[in-house]
């Protein structure tokens, strides 16, 4: 996979050209027009204050840095573009938190409910003949709504606990492109890796062209697995591409994707006429990858393998929500990999679709998570579904996403275990999920009370291996915490759950502070507080080898990557800075596990990584 395909906003469906409208934008608050949608639509006056787009107005990087509450926000920019004869012109908004109306030179074009997922108009009947086109965001975020999909934003004014700053209006990016009548719209990869196959969807804009034809070329490391072309007949193509490679079975496969060896499989579709002539080209790109659970234990590509994960919020300091830049994205995937960790779990944000093509190219897990409500209600039932179905929509050919949660902790039920109403909906978003993609795991309450899941997860913050040792040193002892020991003070499974043979994985446990005085260390103390680097890392090597020589347990996830505001348990702080030198971390994290014994490093066929390297280029 090329560099640029990683930089592309939409990375899996990505055109040579585009123009990126980050940068300077004109920018008001507009406090009390909650409900009033188009008052400012046609002003150029009202705009007093300059942001730089994406950044939330609530961030430094934004030029603004308001953080009061402010449920409604409007943008203006003046952008030169003429569409093309032939071609049609699309403004793409990658996230708006938390609803968008969208105006060009006045008329309206868009309108969007969902933070954390993007949307597209297509504007060339609202441009000008000038070439000097206006577009005008509204975005309305109510700050106290708590019905609305928020994750870890605050409600109250000013960030406690565990919470922190919101993230309102335009977060990620926001672009131009002009594209032919005649067009790929969306596209879908799935692979089997037993048949050593690919099936593709792709929706097609075919204008009634007659004789349209799809050419699907597939390539690795050079060399062409498929050159392909199909009739195109209605809106939708699916087919089934088969590839050569020989014996899956073992998983000794220089084609599969895996963290150890991320081999990408690049993709160029093209659409033809009856004289062979192009109406479009669009670059992709796939991996054969498959994740499964069975007898207490994860596959990956058929082989058990330990999940080593690490949680993250990805927020900025400077930025919040929002990355500072590409390149911060990049680093933060780096930064997981050379710490020793084979995944990640994105935790309660949606993340920048540049951030899953870092992962799928230096190869890194992802578990994808929903940003919970936390309140109960029909609109929560609503919201929650409509925004996590965009959500499983947009990621689900990322070879990288090996999981699905569409909640956590029981947030936004938290009757869970008393409320059949609240039991139904997470049932119904594990199936719902499952009817989506059936082809990840999804684990339907991370944490605790689970009714449903794929993998049994528990969240256990306990500052003595010991006592890890105890809860999950063997499969007898594990068996007893399951059912009698409740470590957040919640059952970990409901009477009458669905789990059959689901292994255990750890999901959250450690979250120790380092406290060592100055400007980024004062805050939340976390579950276990020291003042000294040798007893972080004293606490990570007990509660991570405690968990490592278990024999029961198929994998853990780290609380947390970095300091997140005041949450200062990161094993780096919130600029990014180790706390313990890298490889001390990464000794104690790529140890042999007693589960999967198998998965020392060196020992798997999938390849060798160097810190600090790109691995796995396609």
């Amino acid at each position: 996979m090329h560099p640029s395909t990683v930089e592309h906003p939409r990375p899996q469906l990505t055109r040579p050209e585009w123009d990126d409208l980050s940068g300077p934008w004109g920018f008001a608050f507009d406090d009390g027009s909650v409900g009033i949608t188009d008052h400012w639509s046609r002003r150029a006056d009202v705009f007093d204050r300059e942001i730089q787009v994406p950044f939330p107005f609530e961030s430094p990087a934004s030029g603004i840095g308001d953080t009061g509450f402010h449920p409604v926000v409007w943008y203006r920019r003046e952008v030169q573009v003429t569409a093309r004869p032939g071609h049609r012109v699309l403004l793409h908004l990658g996230a708006v938190d938390y609803r968008a109306h969208v105006w060009v030179n006045g008329r309206a074009v868009a309108y969007h409910e969902g933070g954390s997922t993007p949307f597209t108009a297509d504007v060339t009947s609202a441009l000008d003949e000038s070439g000097e086109q206006v577009v005008v965001v509204r975005a309305e975020d109510s700050p106290t709504d708590l019905r609305q999909p928020r994750g870890k934003q605050d409600w109250q004014r000013e960030p406690h606990a565990i919470w922190y700053d919101r993230t309102s209006g335009i977060w990620q990016p926001v672009w131009l492109e002009q594209v032919p009548e005649t067009r790929v719209r969306a596209l879908t990869w799935t692979s089997d890796v037993d048949s050593c196959s690919l099936d593709l969807a792709v929706r097609v804009r075919s204008e009634g062209i007659p004789g349209l034809r799809l050419r699907v070329v597939l390539r690795q490391h050079g060399r062409v697995l498929a050159d392909d072309t199909y009739r195109v007949h209605g809106a939708e193509v699916h087919r089934r591409i088969t590839l050569g490679g020989g014996d899956m079975s073992l998983g000794h496969s220089e084609m599969l994707w895996a963290p150890e060896s991320p081999n990408l499989i690049e993709a160029t579709l093209t659409l033809l006429g009856e004289d062979n002539a192009v109406h479009d080209e669009v670059g992709s790109y796939t991996a054969l990858r498959s994740i499964s659970a069975s007898q207490g234990r994860v596959l990956l590509n058929g082989r058990p393998y330990y999940l080593r994960l690490v949680l993250a919020q990805n927020f900025w300091p400077e930025s919040h929500l929002a990355a500072p830049d590409g390149d911060a994205l990049r680093r933060e995937v780096q930064l997981v990999k050379d710490l020793g960790f084979n995944g990640v779990r994105l935790h309660q944000k949606v993340e920048d679709p540049r951030f899953l093509a870092w992962c799928d190219r230096l190869g890194v897990l992802v578990w994808a998570e929903m940003p919970a409500a936390f309140e109960f209600s029909t609109a929560t039932v609503e919201r929650l579904t409509r925004e996590w179905l965009d959500v499983v929509d947009r990621d689900r050919s990322h070879p990288c996403v090996i999981a699905w949660v569409p909640v956590n902790e029981s947030w936004g039920v938290p009757a869970l275990e008393r409320a059949p109403q609240q039991e139904h909906l997470v049932r119904a978003l594990y199936h719902l999920t499952k009817s989506y993609d059936p082809t990840r795991l999804v684990i339907g309450n991370d944490g605790w009370e689970q009714p449903v899941t794929d993998v049994l997860t528990v969240h256990d913050y306990t500052a003595s291996g010991a006592v890890l040792t105890e809860r999950y040193g063997d499969h007898a002892a594990l068996a007893h915490t399951l059912s009698h020991i409740q470590p957040y003070y919640r059952a970990v499974v409901l009477p009458g759950a669905t789990v059959a043979d689901a292994p255990v994985v750890i999901s959250e446990f450690g979250g120790i502070s380092l406290d060592v005085g100055g400007a980024e260390a004062a805050g939340w103390g976390g579950y276990g507080a020291v003042r000294d680097p040798a007893l972080l890392l004293a606490g990570y090597r007990e509660l991570v080898g405690a968990l490592l020589d278990s024999p029961a347990v198929a994998g853990f996830c780290w609380t947390q990557l970095a300091d997140t505001q005041q949450e200062r348990n990161g094993l780096v702080t919130a600029s990014r800075r180790p706390k313990v030198p890298v490889e001390e971390i990464r000794a104690v994290t790529t140890r042999v596990s007693a589960a999967v014994p198998g998965d020392a490093v060196g020992e798997f066929a999938y390849g060798d990584y160097t810190p600090g390297a790109p691995a796995g280029l396609g």
